[in-house]
């Protein structure tokens, strides 16, 4: 299929969802107010798919360090790392993360897409193996075409299958890297870490562990590192991947790891090696927001208790959702058309969410991801409740609540 007819093929499945009212994929916000409200179509709307765990976006500390950070050092960088683009603050916040994760060194990448794939990448040549889960993000899947490692799929979230495929790759040459994610960004759910590194360690010399804690970081564990503190696995994972455009609230991405060597990676990963270096607002940004992550437990604190609420309220309103808790609240749809025709309701009430549907969602499900956040006040969440309720019943989607309020009530 030629470039045209591959435009015109995906103009034409997208063209039936448009009709149903707004274009998923080029919808514009007119401001952002807050970490949770913003104004679309000229009209106020809930941010309830921001990935704004922590809610910094707005947070004065961060935004002073920036105002700072512009004026001293500048827009940008204008070069990679490898030019002349590594500024002091750099080196700091790379420090200050390999502080808080007790690691050896970090590394920086301008965005968690170009960790993923300019870590993995690198790890990975001819002869080696890479075992993923299935469900794994698009940087991963992309990683590893960007590889020359062979590349085998795992069941999602499945121990046992993982450990069959590396039983088959028993005494083969090369290295075995295991990918996975602290919480997948579709349906909210965790990988079972522990079972995960326990496989690892069965499997016995040149296998090593690499964790996208994308979703987890500021989320997952005692101090907020995720999902490996929480499993007490962080021995076990020797490569932990993490990103700044969710609970960080900037963007970037980063690598830690113990692991002897690694920091050769700065000499031939080819997206820290040829991309722009993070700018120096950003870096000020994302120090600022480590810091308050450290200093504010109560923001985890309080993120878990808005998730429990939304998820309980969701489910209790008879709404299909992703298997646990998480900040990720994923509500599953029957089709594509229900999915848009929810959203555009949702939007159109004052409450503003992210779709996923085929093709980038496993199991071709079709969803409606909503994303929690440590700034919603209560009486956010029981309006979105509110909203979930009186949309979802003038679809047929849900049986129509007797108290359309009374979700919102679950704890």
């Amino acid at each position: 299929m030629g470039i045209k007819q591959r435009a015109n093929a995906i103009r034409s499945a997208y063209g039936a969802l448009q009709a149903l009212g707004r274009d998923p994929t080029s919808l514009e916000f007119d401001s952002i107010t807050s970490p949770t409200r913003a104004v679309l179509d000229g009209k106020p709307v809930m941010l309830f798919g921001t990935n704004n765990y922590l809610g910094l976006t707005f947070d004065p500390h961060c935004i002073d360090a920036a105002v700072a950070a512009v004026r001293k050092f500048g827009a940008g960088t204008t070069g990679s790392r490898i030019a002349n683009g590594t500024y002091s603050e750099h080196r700091l916040l790379e420090a200050e993360i390999a502080a808080f994760y007790d690691k050896r060194a970090t590394i920086l990448y301008s965005t968690g897409y170009l960790a993923n794939l300019g870590v993995i990448s690198a790890l990975a040549e001819k002869g080696d193996q890479l075992l993923i889960d299935t469900d794994s993000h698009a940087s991963i899947y992309d990683a590893c075409k960007m590889s020359d490692a062979d590349t085998i799929r795992f069941r999602h979230n499945n121990p046992e299958n993982l450990a069959k495929r590396l039983a088959r790759l028993a005494g083969t040459p090369g290295d075995k890297i295991i990918v996975v994610e602290g919480i997948y960004s579709m349906l909210g759910d965790s990988a079972p870490l522990a079972e995960i590194a326990a496989v690892k360690r069965e499997a016995g010399d040149n296998v090593y562990l690499l964790v996208d804690e994308a979703h987890s970081l500021g989320v997952l564990g005692e101090t907020g590192r995720g999902k490996c503190q929480a499993d007490g696995v962080e021995a076990d994972c020797d490569y932990i991947i993490g990103t700044f455009s969710k609970s960080v609230g900037t963007t970037g991405g980063y690598c830690v790891s113990d692991v002897e060597g690694f920091e050769a990676l700065r000499s031939y990963s080819r997206p820290y090696m040829f991309t722009a270096s993070l700018t120096p607002p950003t870096v000020a940004t994302a120090r600022a927001a480590f810091r308050r992550m450290i200093e504010s437990p109560e923001l985890r604190e309080r993120l878990w208790q808005n998730s429990n609420r939304l998820y309980d309220g969701l489910a209790g309103l008879g709404f299909d959702l992703g298997p646990e808790v998480s900040p990720v609240v994923a509500v599953k749809l029957p089709e594509p058309k229900a999915a848009v025709m929810l959203w555009n309701a949702l939007i159109d009430a004052g409450v503003y969410t992210n779709i996923a549907i085929p093709p980038a969602t496993p199991n071709s499900l079709s969803l409606l991801r909503v994303s929690v956040s440590a700034a919603h006040d209560d009486e956010q969440i029981a309006k979105a409740l509110e909203i979930f309720a009186e949309a979802g019943a003038k679809l047929g989607l849900i049986s129509p609540p007797g108290d359309a309020a009374a979700a919102s009530r679950v704890a």
